[in-house]
């Protein structure tokens, strides 16, 4: 029984975060982008953020199932490469650390950019079955596209982190978990 209470908040917390991260995702900040290459958004900020507050398989399912849940409102062609790409996002963060905006976290910022642009990438070339001479293009504007949607999602990932940071939210989280 008391292992089920203990994970109450994780679940609690995980699914708050889906639902934020498919409504950032899919319509706030959403702008889709030229070619059918799918779209930019904030979702991903809301990624970064479950992954500082929540254990891996929470964040990552987090992740996961909003950009998943936004991709079939949206572009459900890339429903199944969003699923797989989003749930990596959150592996080079980290819970562990007392405040959400430390060194670790935002180093981890580099390593979600290289997963999202070269998973996107592979998508697109897939989806697209870009030919030798069409395919350059693509990178590039592919590669511009996650670069512009990391940017905008890194800096208000980190505006959320500090606010967060400012407000001990993880301090309060620690307490909810151990009270339940």
């Amino acid at each position: 029984m008391r292992k089920t209470k203990s994970t109450l908040p994780h679940l609690s917390l995980a699914a708050v975060f889906t639902a934020l991260i498919t409504v950032f995702t899919a319509y706030i900040g959403h702008i889709p982008m030229p070619g059918n290459l799918g779209y930019l958004h904030f979702g991903d900020a809301l990624i970064f953020l479950a992954a500082c507050l929540l254990p891996k398989p929470w964040a990552m399912a987090a992740g996961a199932l909003g950009g998943g849940l936004a991709d079939i409102l949206t572009y459900p062609a890339y429903t199944l490469p969003t699923v797989i790409i989003k749930a990596m996002l959150p592996l080079a963060f980290s819970a562990r650390r007392q405040k959400i905006l430390c060194p670790q976290n935002l180093l981890a910022l580099l390593p979600a950019l290289l997963v999202s642009a070269a998973g996107y990438l592979t998508a697109q070339l897939i989806l697209f079955r870009a030919e030798e001479a069409a395919a350059f293009g693509l990178v590039l504007q592919s590669l511009g596209g996650s670069l512009a949607q990391w940017a905008g999602s890194a800096v208000l990932f980190a505006l959320l982190a500090l606010a967060l940071d400012k407000a001990s939210l993880k301090k309060r989280f620690e307490g909810m978990k151990n009270r339940a």
